[in-house]
């Protein structure tokens, strides 16, 4: 009965150590994603921060936080803002090996024109995992 025991728990332990599954959900503070992009008439570079991600063989997908710098100029009259300015986006990245899609979402506060609104843009990057 105890030699029973003994390969049976060899087996089990055989079975769960050696298998690798490809897939798995994770979450992180940072991907080392960098992508660069265009949103609401001007550009971005922005790196994955705090996320949730799924990863399956080459394809990883990733919802979360942007930490951003925008490249806008002004066009208002009299006192204009910075030309690069940081902020905070929201979106969705695909990554297939090392090459990055990246659907980003960004806030425009309201102004004296203009309502606040969230402006969604298009971006590629790279993955450096």
């Amino acid at each position: 009965m105890k030699k029973l025991f003994y390969a049976g728990g060899i087996l089990i332990s055989g079975l769960c150590f050696s298998q690798e599954t490809e897939s798995k959900v994770k979450t992180s503070f940072f991907d080392g994603i960098a992508v660069i992009g265009y949103v609401d008439h001007g550009a971005f570079l922005n790196f994955t921060g705090p996320n949730i991600s799924y990863k399956n063989k080459d394809v990883k997908f990733v919802l979360g936080m942007l930490p951003s710098l925008r490249i806008k100029e002004d066009q208002s009259e009299g006192t204009k803002n910075s030309v690069i300015t940081p902020n905070l986006g929201a979106g969705f990245t695909v990554v297939y090996k090392k090459l990055a899609v990246q659907i980003p979402f960004y806030y425009n506060t309201k102004t004296s024109t203009q309502n606040g609104a969230w402006k969604m843009g298009i971006g590629l990057g790279y993955s450096f995992k």
